[in-house]
């Protein structure tokens, strides 16, 4: 017996074939097995207003960041030129005038 690869949408082990398509009892889903790339393993990344964010974009905080060790804040409104993603709690790597090297929350940052 093979297994059934799980739903992309809704991650449902409970897949079945259906006519050459594969076919999700729990969310509807129907897909092509065949039309499924690797962007699978790839992370996404959202902004506080939920704009996908990608490698190279500019950000603008929307709140007063403090930073540790530092006698200042990043103060809202602080443009970030050229993030980039990378996949753990703190998913944006950027260097920021003032205070170098960061790793920011994307919740805490709008797309410019």
């Amino acid at each position: 017996m093979h297994q059934i690869a799980p739903c992309p949408q809704c991650k449902s082990t409970y897949t079945y074939e259906l006519e050459g398509l594969l076919a999700c009892p729990e969310c509807g889903h129907e897909w092509n097995p065949a039309e499924i790339t690797s962007s699978d393993n790839s992370f996404i990344v959202k902004d506080c207003n939920g704009n996908i964010l990608q490698n190279g974009d500019t950000v603008v905080t929307i709140k007063n960041l403090p930073v540790r060790g530092a006698s200042q804040s990043i103060k809202a409104g602080t443009k970030v030129k050229n993030i980039r993603l990378v996949d753990s709690d703190h998913n944006i790597d950027c260097k920021i005038d003032g205070f170098g090297a960061m790793a920011l929350k994307s919740e805490f940052v709008k797309k410019a």
